[in-house]
């Protein structure tokens, strides 16, 4: 399973989010953006539950007040990131 998620912050508080969440082993990027949300976080794991327990960890962080998440479908032609630099 793969999802990217979305998340929204108390202001200050991105980049200690930032460094807790990287080191998940099912995170596979994380950065901060500019916009209605604050981080973008994309996970890959083949636990079934893992991406929900990402999602239950991210919405009990004190700082984190919003999420949305976005699965991704596969059988639609997109690409998936095999881990190539190019």
């Amino acid at each position: 399973m793969q999802a990217y998620i979305l998340i929204t912050c108390n202001s200050g508080s991105e980049t200690r989010i930032i460094s807790e969440f990287k080191e998940l082993p099912e995170v596979t990027e994380i950065n901060g953006v500019w916009g209605k949300h604050d981080i973008f976080l994309k996970a890959v794991t083949y636990d079934p539950q893992g991406i929900d327990n990402i999602i239950k960890r991210l919405r009990n962080h004190p700082d984190v007040t919003d999420t949305y998440t976005m699965h991704v479908l596969y059988g639609q032609e997109g690409s998936i990131d095999q881990g190539d630099d190019g």
